[in-house]
């Protein structure tokens, strides 16, 4: 089983919200024997979403095949002025190049949603993700972690999550992984 974890900013400090959480889901799918990635936008060089190129840009090109090749992703975004931020939502759109594979995007991917925001507009990125994850045919699990950012660590310490947020990330995973050991039985 394979799973990406898609951080939808271009932060990839270890100690920012994106990385933290990042590294949580990544050490969690692991203990559980899956093999996971992190795929970082900021290193991807994803460059901006043109239908007119003679050629795909190759990191473009990888990129698709990490996407395809997952069975469950894990998408982690800040909520940005109402929705996911511009870059990841580019990123998402270079998944066009696998339109004519015998299954194109994320047909029959498991999709984990996760985003943060310093109020409690959280869903509105929960919320953004689920149409593009549907549009892509992925399968949006019916669980999602909106997180509010001045809840999501410990209050002494900034570098561990809260238990509240831990069990609900433990949740997202669970779930994720009952799904495709489910959908992988029939």
């Amino acid at each position: 089983m394979k799973a990406i974890i898609f951080n939808g900013t271009l932060e990839k400090r270890s100690h920012s919200t994106a990385g933290q959480l990042s590294s949580y889901i990544l050490q969690k799918l692991n203990s559980y024997g899956v093999d996971a990635e992190i795929f970082h936008l900021s290193d991807a060089s994803i460059p901006h979403f043109n239908t007119e190129y003679s050629k795909t840009p190759i990191a473009v090109k990888r990129m698709n095949q990490m996407f395809t090749d997952a069975d469950m992703h894990f998408w982690l975004a800040p909520l940005y002025h109402g929705s996911i931020p511009g870059v990841m939502k580019n990123c998402l759109d270079w998944l066009e190049i696998s339109a004519r594979l015998p299954k194109p995007y994320l047909t029959d991917k498991t999709v984990g949603l996760v985003c943060w925001a310093d109020g409690v507009q959280a869903m509105q990125g929960i919320n953004a993700m689920d149409a593009i994850a549907k549009s892509l045919r992925a399968w949006t699990l019916p669980f999602s972690v909106p997180i509010v950012r001045a809840s999501l660590f410990e209050q002494d310490n900034n570098s561990v999550l809260s238990k509240p947020y831990q069990d609900k990330l433990d949740r997202l995973i669970n779930i994720s992984i009952s799904r495709k050991i489910n959908v992988t039985a029939i």
